[in-house]
């Protein structure tokens, strides 16, 4: 198939699209490089595909991988711009669109609230418009966990009520997942969302608490812990989350389509809460070091526990997450010692 993936050099689009390529599907990666995190690790991940930092650097030309060829190629791109996306989908003729592509953050949506409307809000109705036009025969989209606010029924559930987003980050997630059912309702046109849970790994973001620890615990700085260390996460392990993306992706839509059942919603998640401090000793066994832990209250736009129900994953995709903490952590630290020669 051929496939676009927005946001192909951020953390998971990059693993997205690899993934792709290796199992002989055609894809186009498109980013904008955006300065949210450093650049450098953006331009990393793309070397690994075969891009160089020369050839992605300039705006809304398509570029060849030279690790593979025609099945691998990237254009650096803004999803909102309405003039450039439109010709590129007339020009590529796409079967499948996953999008990626995101202002990423819940605390830096305190900050540049506009941000977010451009990327997630005009951004996310500009790929829908393409693929209505163009007829692309399956959109696959990430929303967050964030859409579940302050709703405290544990485990989490798609049918349970996401109507009190806490940030502004979670409102545009969960307007995306409103606008993909309108366009699936309007145009026929299938939809997929899936609300991904802490992804970590290795080529991780900057800004995830994985990172942030590693660290400053590997640099012998405190670590901020927030609300006194009493929260969890269905921490989700980006091999994990991977392979649901392409199971979804690859998946058959025929009963889908002859049922009317367009518009679908699924949790992907690891399907089990770890505390915040259980985490934290599996950096501090990895590192070999003890962490300075500096205790803080609550921070707003943040959640206490977070934890998928999986079960609609597993019956419609036999989807099963295998990765442990211990091992995902074990994992990442390797890679980062690796990346910052250390």
């Amino acid at each position: 198939m051929k496939i676009l993936v927005t946001g192909a050099a951020g953390f998971i689009g990059f693993h997205v699209a690899l993934n792709l390529v290796q199992k002989g599907h055609e894809v186009l990666g498109l980013d904008n490089i955006n300065g949210y995190y450093d650049t450098k690790l953006k331009f990393a991940r793309l070397n690994l595909l075969g891009i160089s930092q020369i050839d992605a650097t300039p705006f809304n030309i398509v570029c060849s991988s030279q690790l593979h060829g025609g099945n691998f190629r990237f254009v650096r791109m803004d999803i909102e711009n309405r003039e450039k996306l439109p010709k590129l989908f007339r020009k590529e003729k796409f079967d499948i669109v996953c999008n990626l592509a995101a202002q990423a953050g819940v605390r830096y949506s305190l900050e540049n609230p506009e941000v977010y409307v451009d990327s997630n809000v005009v951004g996310f109705l500009n790929i829908l418009e393409c693929c209505r036009h163009f007829k692309i025969k399956h959109l696959v989209y990430a929303s967050s966990s964030s859409v579940y606010g302050l709703n405290k029924n544990i485990p989490f559930k798609i049918e349970d009520s996401v109507d009190k987003p806490i940030s502004l980050y979670a409102a545009t997630k969960k307007s995306n997942e409103l606008m993909a059912h309108s366009y699936s309702n309007l145009f026929g046109i299938p939809t997929t969302g899936l609300r991904f849970f802490t992804v970590y790994g290795p080529w991780g973001r900057p800004d995830m608490a994985l990172f942030l620890f590693t660290d400053a615990i590997a640099k012998n700085k405190p670590i901020k812990v927030f609300n006194n260390g009493q929260m969890a996460r269905d921490f989700t392990y980006i091999e994990d989350i991977v392979e649901g993306v392409i199971r979804v992706i690859e998946g058959d839509l025929n009963e889908r389509i002859t049922t009317e059942n367009l518009y679908k919603l699924y949790n992907i998640g690891n399907n089990k809460a770890v505390k915040l401090l259980d985490f934290i000793k599996e950096i501090e066994s990895n590192l070999k070091k003890t962490a300075i832990k500096e205790m803080l209250p609550m921070q707003s736009g943040d959640v206490e526990n977070t934890w998928a129900n999986i079960d609609d994953l597993i019956k419609d995709y036999n989807y099963y997450p295998k990765t442990s903490v211990k091992i995902g952590v074990k994992n990442f630290v390797l890679w980062f010692k690796e990346y910052y020669k250390l």
